[in-house]
Parts: C-alpha cells; sequence; structure tokens
C-alpha cells in the first residue's frame, strides 16, 4: 500500500494539465498540445513531454478573459483530484486576466431594426472581420 501513496518523479504533460484542471478533459489536453499551445521550459510540448516539480508549463490559446496561463508545477499529478488539491499542485504566475471593458462588443439598441449599410461595416470594423 506504500507504494500507491508515492508521488512519481514525473508525469505526462496533457496527463498533469487535466489532473490540476487546465482543461476539461485529458483529450482536449492532447489536442491543445499537438496544436502546439503548451511549452514546457520554454521547449514546445508533445502530450508525452515529460514534467516533474520546479518545470514552467505555458498554456496559450485559452481565449479571453486568460490567453495564456503561465504555470509552475509544485507537485506531479497523474490522476484528477479535488480543486483545493490541484490548487496546491500549482504555483499560477498568470498575467491577470482582460478587464472585460476591454473586449465588449457594443450591442444595438433593442427594437433599433436592421443596421444600415454604414453602421454594419461599422460593427464588422470593431468586431475585426
Amino acid at each position: 500500500m506504500a507504494a500507491e501513496s508515492a508521488r512519481p518523479a514525473s508525469t505526462r504533460v496533457d496527463r498533469w494539465l487535466w489532473a490540476v484542471r487546465v482543461f476539461k478533459t485529458r483529450s482536449q489536453a492532447t489536442s491543445a498540445c499537438r496544436a502546439g499551445h503548451v511549452r514546457v521550459s520554454g521547449e514546445r510540448a508533445k502530450p508525452a513531454t515529460t514534467v516533474s516539480v520546479g518545470d514552467e508549463v505555458v498554456v496559450r490559446g485559452l481565449g479571453l478573459p486568460r490567453p495564456e496561463r503561465i504555470l509552475e508545477v509544485r507537485e506531479v499529478l497523474e490522476k484528477r483530484v479535488g480543486a483545493p488539491a490541484a490548487a496546491r499542485a500549482v504555483i499560477d504566475r498568470s498575467p491577470p486576466p482582460v478587464p472585460r471593458e476591454a473586449y465588449a462588443v457594443p450591442r444595438r439598441e433593442r427594437g433599433a431594426g436592421r443596421p444600415t449599410k454604414k453602421e454594419r461595416r461599422e460593427i464588422e470594423r470593431l468586431r475585426g472581420y
């Protein structure tokens, strides 16, 4: 039984990201690694890249309000654990979230009818289309 309580020295990065609740499913974590959104100690990480205590993991492409998360491995986890235990296993060094006002899209008044051609072009310019 003592072997079960011992923590491994390292684990796969996709498994660790899922265990500390950065991603909802392990397949999402694997897909993010394959897409190049995950870096371990400055190097692009494949799903099987190992992480150990002290490694820095950077996850990009999470969308607003947190486009990037910078995490330091404090504890190696292989199984998904509760939120308090997951919080103890990681040091979050991410920049603060983007304020909601910074990415808010202006809305038209309800009942204002269809936008004119000029208004539609302005809306598209604001949205970045």
